[in-house]
């Protein structure tokens, strides 16, 4: 793949890369807070703007920026991946820890057959091949929150290895345009995570809470092919998406269930790779975009005053502590041609079993959504990403004779938007699909006008349990059904304001907008302002 040029225009100002393909990723601003209070290690984003660039000016030098990522997705298991201590994110500190997970003399660990089965799983959605043999490692850390003093990982053989994840971003000018862009999947492998270190500055004291030790991580490994923040964080959102459509993890980065370390480095074009830097357990992929933005600014406004950037990342070396794990043997997987004769299946892992389970994806529902209901890309990615509100939209379709895009339009728009306002999730919407496909029923078979099913609409989220149709009756707000009574008022209005008349014969297009709006005015808005311009413009001509 080729790697976009970052051309830098000068120390702390503005940088700009020349996309493939004419995309651009423009450097942005960075948030005015702490990037992340993420664990050890964890490099600082220092808060200072970022300037989209303008045109390169002839003489700046050119930069590349190469950035990979190690995603965290925790596995929406019931219990941890080597006990059987439940996991419960709102549960009080230290109360699900079994003495496997204090690392009690004596104990020993049994591999949880649902996380395996999701690391396949994940696998298989992300074009993996699935290694019939993979090793669990112990990874050294001292660290209070670890109190085995090691992770169980597999950085060594893993899962599963060369997939690749698509994604898209916005381009163009007005970002109206969707681009599809592939980042390499290196290995998908099983590892505990940590507990929680929880610092009490006012106290001068640090208390640990083991509740999160030994639960099950898949951690994702990214190639280095993406180029910028924006990338970064599109292809972190799109892997939030496959996870959560296949169950294997609810990836709710408030939660901490998915968390992201990015690689960054910058080099010339045409010289070795820079020396890389990690920002570590970014939990928001908005900070993610704008660390990663920031960090390749800060790289190259320190290479172009002389100075040189500190590998301040962890790579796979025997010498830092990695040695198989023996208390676990190797973790072997079947499919269908390999299963040895007489197997109990709940003792192995069928891969082709997991296979047909695999969910619709995220990608092939878009794909469905454009062709079954010729709606946009763009408006495909914004039903999905709102937890929620593909079902919403799916149920107004199945309850009403409106077309397709206007039920794409009322969802995106007035019903999204509302949700948004009052900082709602789809689920505790008070208009309910069936309320919504009721007022564009109404709105179809033209019993109310487009402004009258906006206050309908808005009735509806400030009162529970009234319908559509009873909130019209109650304002009188259906349109009129008496062809004659709208002639005769339109008439009536023609005679009363003879210089519009004139204005309108004289060419003047807002001329007729003036007697529509008088004519609406007259019926308190029950009149449908295109029957209304008919009715007039017949009149008037002849």
């Amino acid at each position: 793949m080729a790697t976009p040029v970052l051309r830098w225009c000068c120390p702390g100002r503005r940088w700009v890369f020349a996309g493939i393909g004419g995309v651009s990723c423009h450097g942005r601003g960075v948030p005015t807070g702490s990037t992340s209070s993420g664990k050890r290690g964890q490099s600082s984003v220092a808060q200072q703007p970022l300037i989209t660039a303008q045109k390169p000016r002839k003489g700046e030098r050119e930069w590349a920026a190469v950035v990979g990522l190690e995603i965290h997705a925790q596995i929406a298991s019931n219990s941890k991946l080597f006990s059987g201590s439940q996991v419960d994110f709102a549960a009080p500190p230290n109360s699900l820890v079994s003495f496997f997970d204090a690392s009690l003399p004596g104990t020993l660990p049994v591999l949880n057959r649902r996380c395996v089965e999701a690391a396949v799983m994940t696998g298989l959605a992300l074009d993996c091949h699935i290694n019939r043999r993979s090793l669990f490692d112990r990874k050294h850390y001292f660290y209070a929150d670890l109190p085995a003093g090691y992770q169980i990982t597999q950085q060594r053989l893993p899962i599963a290895v060369n997939g690749s994840l698509a994604y898209s971003v916005c381009v163009g000018k007005r970002r109206s345009q969707m681009v599809t862009r592939t980042a390499g999947v290196k290995q998908i492998q099983l590892e505990q995570d940590s507990g929680k270190s929880l610092h009490d500055s006012l106290r001068s004291q640090t208390l640990i809470d083991l509740n999160r030790a030994g639960v099950g991580l898949l951690e994702v490994v990214l190639e280095p092919d993406m180029s910028c923040g924006e990338e970064a964080a599109a292809a972190v959102r799109e892997l939030q998406l496959i996870l959560q459509a296949l169950g294997t993890s609810q990836a709710n980065m408030a939660e901490g269930q998915l968390r992201v370390d990015a690689n960054i480095s910058v080099h010339n074009p045409g010289e070795p790779l820079g020396i890389r830097t990690e920002v570590k357990n970014l939990n928001s992929a908005r900070f993610l975009a704008k660390a990663i933005d920031y960090e390749i600014q800060r790289q190259i406004n320190e290479l172009e005053n002389g100075g040189k950037i500190l590998n301040e990342t962890r790579s796979f070396d025997y010498k830092l502590g990695l040695m198989p794990e023996p208390n676990l043997p190797p973790l072997l997987l079947y499919d269908s041609g390999s299963l040895p004769p007489g197997t109990d299946p709940q003792q192995v892992i069928n891969i082709d079993q997991l296979r047909e389970q695999l969910p619709e994806l995220p990608r092939v529902t878009r794909e469905k959504l454009v062709q079954q209901y010729g709606m946009l890309p763009e408006h495909s990615f914004a039903l999905l990403n709102e937890v929620g509100l593909l079902e919403f939209f799916q149920n107004v379709i199945k309850e009403t004779r409106a077309e397709p895009k206007k039920v794409t339009s009322w969802v995106l728009n007035t019903f999204l938007g509302f949700l948004k306002q009052q900082n709602l999730a789809v689920s505790e919407s008070p208009v309910t699909p069936s309320a919504l496909a009721e007022l564009l029923d109404l709105l179809d078979r033209k019993a109310i006008s487009s402004s009258a099913a906006k206050q309908v609409f808005q009735e509806l989220w400030r009162s529970k349990g009234k319908t559509p149709a009873q909130i019209v009756a109650e304002k009188q707000l259906e349109l009129m059904q008496d062809a004659e009574a709208l002639e005769q008022l339109c008439r009536s209005m023609l005679e009363a304001h003879p210089q519009v008349v004139t204005d309108v014969k004289k060419g003047n297009p807002r001329a007729i907008n003036k007697l529509i709006g008088l004519v609406r005015r007259a019926t308190l808005g029950r009149a449908d302002p295109t029957v209304i311009k008919e009715v007039l413009e017949r009149q008037l001509s002849s």
